[in-house]
């Protein structure tokens, strides 16, 4: 049930907001083993000159992932930061490597949907 919020510093299109909810989509279910029914993506654009890295304006990103804390290891997740980054630079073009990927892992008693905890989910899924 991941959250991803993407923060890019491009021109607002729709083709660009709809290609990047479907890269960070496509690499959260295969990447990540995440059911694509409960993972929500929301992309953000803000103006290039209010973003800038050592002091200069580049084509950047941010990413943030929040997920269930231990559900992944860490060859997934480098396999995710990886993949995201390059897939990113494909549609983008150059952008400064100073693009970032946060995969944030969050305790399972400390978030949900549907107004149960992803713990006591996983609880549920051991009783018979």
């Amino acid at each position: 049930m991941p959250y991803i919020n993407v923060k890019l510093n491009v021109k607002e299109s729709d083709e660009v907001r709809e290609k990047i909810a479907d890269i960070v989509l496509e690499n959260t279910t295969t990447i990540l083993n995440k059911k694509a029914d409960v993972t929500s993506v929301l992309v953000e654009f803000v103006p290039q000159n209010t973003w800038s890295v050592g002091g200069k304006n580049y084509v950047t990103f941010y990413l943030d992932i929040k997920i269930t804390k231990g559900t992944n290891t860490k060859e997934q997740k480098a396999n995710y930061i990886k993949k995201c980054y390059k897939d990113f630079q494909e549609l983008l073009g150059e952008i400064t490597p100073a693009s970032y990927i946060v995969i944030d892992e969050v305790d399972g008693d400390s978030w949900g949907f549907e107004g149960l905890t992803q713990e006591y989910r996983y609880i549920q899924s051991k009783i018979l």
